[in-house]
């Protein structure tokens, strides 16, 4: 065992202080949360749309058939809960009672908290905590204590979690179990980096962690309350430092991207073995997001696809003022309302010529220029939008009060139910996002994967536990 490394007590229960963490979209599922707590850690069982299944055992296709985004939303609803249900008793079954099963939610998914009490009211003693992060989840604590459970806030900063505790969290402080620290330039997926700091610019994360529990000192929570390490985090002994360190209090640790390649892993094969060719600098850092947060994937040709459609933009004004003094006469139908300046129409009838022959309004007074075929995707998906965020940057929708953001659709952006339902259950891996933390080049160079070795969850976690 690692030097220094001990269980910790999480409810009423000792658990190793390794956390599976949640991945969204089927990803995190039963047969890769319910091995992890078998092997005397914490699983996590993603509660975002995630899968149910036929008589026969067969997963049961998400079809949004219903008229309008409203019931479609309704339907998602619905899929969401009996997925979640599901995925909580299948994964318990498998951990034997051993470790300990939460459930991971994102607060900005839509419908998150009709889907998180629909999930608990059906698990009863079987989900120990959920874990929240991706907006400000002030009802978390009010849920979960109403249901009897822990609660693991996911956050970025200390100033995040301050005003968190101050405004709810302070009212069911014997629920709260954790506090995720998830690094906004290091962690896969969705993170919470602020407009005051700069995607570019990394921090380290110790300082950032010593501030948030000086936060949590503040509020008068216990050292033994543990902050969860999430992002980046490969080689344990890497963080030995952090391990029963008088600043930090009860360190644990959490591992996103390692169980994507394990053996009870649900994700296709193809996604496994492009983990292991992955390099320093393939994970992208980027804003494409209909969510509006940052997100971490792999620079793959879908990204680069979005990458190019916002190069291809200029900004335009309604009317001849200052610069804007030449009518644009390519990519739309009446010039009449866009005035550009002579070197954008250059620009623009050179990405004419190329065949991104259709320009498209974005929110920012700019226009994109895409193909026919792009076009077409783009606008069959806005239309199609089935309600999965609670607000969504590319269709304009919003999950409550009139359904609509007020802003015009975004064409820079993407559904992100279609790509990930798609990259999950077998969809062509270069056509879909691919959330990945920034150490998954580790695979390429890490012995334990050599030779195309791929563990068990179990064998995993035995490793982790080393050390290495």
């Amino acid at each position: 065992m690692f030097k220094g490394l001990k269980p910790i007590r999480y409810g009423n229960r000792e658990v190793w202080p390794v956390i599976e963490g949640g991945k969204g979209v089927a990803v995190s599922n039963h047969a890769s949360s319910g091995a992890w707590a078998a092997a005397g850690g914490i699983g996590t069982v993603s509660a975002v749309n995630a899968d149910s299944y036929d008589a026969e055992g067969k997963i049961i296709p998400q079809v949004y058939d219903a008229l309008t985004r409203k019931e479609r939303h309704e339907q998602l609803i619905q899929y969401a809960i009996d997925g979640g249900v599901e995925q909580v008793r299948r994964a318990y079954d498998i951990s034997g009672g051993q470790g300990a099963i939460n459930i991971n939610v994102l607060w900005e998914m839509g419908g998150a908290q009709a889907v998180l009490e629909g999930i608990l009211e059906q698990t009863k003693g079987l989900v120990a905590g959920v874990t929240c992060g991706a907006g400000m989840p002030y009802k978390l604590s009010e849920i979960a204590a109403k249901h009897g459970v822990h609660y693991l806030p996911i956050i970025s900063s200390g100033r995040a979690f301050r005003a968190l505790w101050k405004r709810s969290y302070s009212k069911a402080a014997e629920w709260l179990a954790a506090v995720v620290y998830e690094d906004p330039w290091l962690a896969g997926g969705h993170n919470g980096l602020s407009n005051a700091e700069d995607p570019l610019k990394p921090e380290d994360p110790y300082p950032r962690v010593k501030a948030l529990r000086d936060v949590m000192r503040e509020g008068g929570i216990p050292d033994s309350v543990p902050i969860v390490m999430a992002g980046g985090v490969w080689y344990l002994r890497d963080w030995n430092n952090w391990i029963d360190n008088p600043e930090l209090g009860q360190i644990a640790f959490q591992f996103g991207t390692r169980p994507l390649l394990t053996q009870e892993s649900p994700i296709p094969q193809g996604w496994k073995d492009r983990l292991r060719t992955l390099d320093e600098g393939d994970i992208l850092l980027h804003r494409f997001s209909p969510t509006g947060f940052y997100s971490s994937a792999v620079r793959n040709p879908f990204l680069r696809s979005l990458e190019g459609r916002s190069q291809r933009q200029i900004p335009y004004s309604g009317e001849q003022a200052g610069d804007h003094e030449v009518q644009l006469d390519v990519g739309v139908k009446n010039k009449k309302n866009f005035w550009v300046t002579p070197h954008d129409l250059e620009r623009a009838r050179a990405w004419v010529a190329q065949g991104f022959t259709e320009a498209l309004k974005t929110p920012d007074n700019t226009v994109i220029f895409v193909s026919v075929p792009e076009r077409d995707m783009i606008r069959k998906d806005q239309t199609d939008c089935m309600g999965c965020l609670s607000h969504c940057g590319f269709s304009s929708w919003k999950d409550h009060d009139d359904y609509t953001t007020g802003y015009l659709a975004d064409p820079r952006s993407f559904c992100i139910q279609k790509t990930l339902q798609d990259i999950a259950h077998g969809g062509e891996i270069d056509d879909n996002l691919m959330f990945a933390g920034h150490a998954a080049f580790n695979f390429k160079t890490d012995p334990f994967y050599s030779n195309g070795f791929t563990p068990t969850v179990k064998q995993l976690v035995d490793r982790i536990l080393t050390g290495d």
